[in-house]
């Protein structure tokens, strides 16, 4: 088979057994319909993400509410008509999802895979590269960290910021559960009965379909917190508890008096 190729004065040759991967690899590890044809299907959602507007409705849908296109518009600080396109092809991305009730459509984070990945990317843009960067916007962010967000805040449908990331520790401390490779964690041998004198049926958990207990990289902390189905088990619990309590309008999460004195109780951690 004969094959030809084009040089410009900056362009590499290209071997065509790595075009062929190339090719490969977009079609089979990504069948989306969206990102069909596009050979970096990755640079399509990170162009969807990289939008100032869609970034802002991308991280206000963190916090698991479903809201409509008017509210995401003032959250964006755009015009209505701005949010439609935007919101349409956030929908379109498989990055939010949309549903009709009572002559409204509301939008909505599409999946904890989701939230996942926008929390992780928000670890690396408020990470300090350099002493220069600690006195622009990364280093203010790094060093605001008194602000309620992060201390306690919800990350889709679990607990997120400080609180959670030494809860996490500490329930590795004590072997309830233990790392399992970079991603995910598995109970330790206290861990079943652990959560069940918390109420917490790990069996159940089990039986559903998403991730049993994944490890979220923190993007304040910049350590893992506990998520997955347990994550989100964990934090229902303790809301019901009367340990924490969410806000309306925020993804803030408050810590009431009886939830400080049990989190310095059951996982040594002091909430001022």
């Amino acid at each position: 088979m004969k094959t030809t190729s084009t040089k410009s004065r900056n362009s590499v040759s290209a071997d065509p057994a790595c075009s062929h991967l190339r090719a490969s690899i977009a079609r089979d590890t990504y069948p989306d319909a969206f990102s069909e044809g596009a050979t970096y299907p990755l640079a399509v959602v990170a162009e969807l993400i990289g939008e100032a507007a869609r970034a802002a409705i991308l991280i206000a849908s963190l916090d698991g509410r479903a809201r409509t296109a008017g509210e995401l518009a003032l959250i964006a600080n755009i015009s209505a008509q701005s949010a439609s396109g935007h919101l349409s092809k956030l929908v379109d991305g498989g990055l939010l999802t949309v549903q009709s009730s009572g002559g409204h459509r509301y939008y909505s984070m599409a999946g904890a895979d989701v939230a996942h990945a926008i929390e992780t990317l928000g670890s690396i843009a408020t990470r300090p590269v350099s002493r220069l960067s600690r006195s622009g916007v990364a280093g203010a962010i790094s060093r605001r960290m008194n602000a309620e967000i992060y201390v306690a805040r919800s990350c889709y449908d679990h607990l997120a910021g400080r609180v959670a990331v030494e809860m996490t520790r500490a329930l590795e401390e004590s072997k309830v559960i233990r790392a399992l490779g970079e991603r995910e964690y598995e109970l330790g041998r206290d861990g079943r009965s652990w959560f069940a004198e918390l109420g917490v049926d790990v069996d159940r958990l089990r039986q559903t379909r998403r991730s049993f207990a994944r490890r979220c990289l923190d993007w304040t902390e910049r350590r893992p917190h506990l998520a997955g189905a347990l994550g989100a088990a964990m934090l229902a619990r303790i809301v019901a508890l009367g340990w924490v309590a969410r806000g309306r309008e925020t993804r803030v999460v408050r810590i009431t008096h009886l939830g400080a004195r049990e989190l310095h109780a059951r996982f040594g951690v002091a909430v001022k």
